[in-house]
């Protein structure tokens, strides 16, 4: 799978009241949680992205809270991928939950602008900046974390098995 889209640049220790804010987790809902998505970070934000684009950011994005919520947030806001320097594990396992790709790569976190446009190959862990004709290779998801995402998310992945069953 190959996503596109557009960077979106933010700093070291986004947390996830940032992320959502804990007003707006009354639901579970991607589409009710996408509006108020980043809002303490960019209040503009829910406004400004669009399908595929892509969040990239600093070290120890998604600190905080255990809340799936964050990542379930992204997601509806039609962000395909997360790429940063480093995650806080509870993220990166709820992301992986959840079927977020999330990427680690410290190299593209320093180098990516907000706007650039970007490939990504969340298998491979190649991260090609097409506005400034760089790559970088992040650590792929493999493994039981790229079957998960591959699957859209863990419920998928056990649904999908037990049918075969």
């Amino acid at each position: 799978m190959s996503l596109t889209g557009r960077a979106h640049g933010f700093g070291d220790h986004v947390d996830t009241d940032q992320i959502i804010p804990a007003r707006y987790l009354t639901t579970t809902k991607p589409a009710e949680l996408a509006p108020h998505c980043m809002e303490d970070a960019d209040a503009a934000f829910a406004q400004h992205v669009q399908p595929g684009d892509m969040i990239v950011a600093g070290r120890n994005f998604g600190c905080g809270s255990s809340r799936e919520h964050a990542p379930l947030a992204i997601m509806g806001a039609g962000v395909s991928c997360v790429i940063a320097d480093s995650f806080a594990r509870i993220f990166y396992r709820n992301a992986v939950n959840v079927g977020l790709p999330i990427l680690e790569c410290p190299e593209a976190a320093e180098a990516v602008a907000a706007g650039d446009e970007l490939a990504v190959e969340p298998e491979t862990g190649v991260i090609r900046n097409l506005t400034r004709r760089e790559t970088y290779q992040a650590m792929p998801l493999s493994g039981a974390a790229g079957e998960i995402v591959a699957a859209g998310g863990l419920a998928n992945l056990v649904r999908a098995k037990l049918q075969k069953a």
